[in-house]
């Protein structure tokens, strides 16, 4: 990044880390550390040795300890197709840093652009995460990402107002016309985005970044298919995960709120592969003309 992304964040290098480490768990604090690059959009990751992660939120961090990964993260992990970073350790806040901080598995892989992978097989494989995480029980479960489209309508209206583009609007407005989901409340990860994918052999072998994860309305999953290079990627994700017609809309909808909202906060100079993907986001959705184009 050629600068902070956000306006409020905490700056984290691996001299902090380090000492957090060495105060905190001593046991680990001669492991080599290793900062991750590219850096997600509100976490700071560091690899610590051969297999464990480090993960500190740079803003807006818990206050408190626990969460629902600490609950809920290693019985997924168990079930899922792929390997998910499972929490071992929390770290809690210092007075050079704010927040709880986590200590996780390392999750073998690559990122890469999703041009270098057999994108017919990721769909699939995509497809597969999402059906077992349908498949788990969702009694207790905290809710997540997935709340209806409606609770979202007012902020990305709001956005909409910045720059009033009728064909993106009325994406959203069919979306929201879709019929909500009324089955039981279902499992997901909440940000299946490229970048939250490990690639091993050219197949999706990790899935990482469940901050988002809880039960809700499947759709907020099922936009990853949205986010494919072309409608036959969209095609075989579907066959591989038969969805009813109003969840593929509801899909539809999330990826255009996504795109708009990050198009409104980020700029090229604070987030520019993600100010790139929000662009394409639209492009797939077939919304014709790129509102940053205006």
């Amino acid at each position: 990044m050629s600068g902070p992304m956000h306006s409020d964040e905490l700056s984290i290098d691996a001299g902090l880390v380090e000492r957090l480490v060495s105060e905190q768990f001593p046991d680990w604090h001669e492991l080599p550390l290793r900062r991750v690059e590219p850096s997600g959009t509100d976490h700071a990751v560091f690899q610590l040795g051969d297999e464990l992660s480090v993960r500190l939120a740079r803003r807006n961090g818990p206050t408190e300890a626990g969460g629902p990964h600490w609950d809920w993260l290693a019985s997924l992990a168990a079930k899922l197709p792929v390997e998910v970073p499972v929490p071992v350790a929390q770290g809690h806040p210092t007075t050079e840093y704010p927040w709880f901080w986590e200590i996780h598995t390392w999750v073998q892989g690559e990122m890469v652009p999703v041009e270098q992978i057999d994108s017919s097989q990721a769909a699939r494989d995509l497809a597969a995460v999402v059906s077992v995480l349908r498949s788990v029980g969702a009694e207790g479960a905290p809710v997540g990402r997935g709340v209806p489209l409606a609770e979202r309508d007012r902020g990305v209206r709001d956005r909409f107002l910045r720059f009033g583009r009728p064909a993106v609007l009325a994406k959203w407005d069919r979306a929201l016309a879709a019929p909500p989901w009324d089955g039981p409340p279902v499992w997901h990860h909440g940000d299946l985005d490229a970048r939250n994918w490990l690639i091993r052999e050219g197949r999706i072998s990790g899935v990482i970044d469940w901050r988002c994860m809880g039960v809700g309305d499947p759709a907020c999953d099922v936009m990853v298919a949205w986010k494919l290079h072309s409608p036959d990627l969209r095609d075989a994700f579907r066959e591989a995960l038969p969805t009813d017609d109003a969840t593929w809309d509801r899909a539809r909808g999330w990826v255009v709120s996504q795109a708009v909202m990050a198009l409104t906060y980020y700029t090229p100079a604070s987030n520019p592969s993600l100010y790139r993907e929000a662009e394409s986001w639209l492009r797939l959705v077939e919304v014709v003309r790129i509102l940053v184009e205006v």
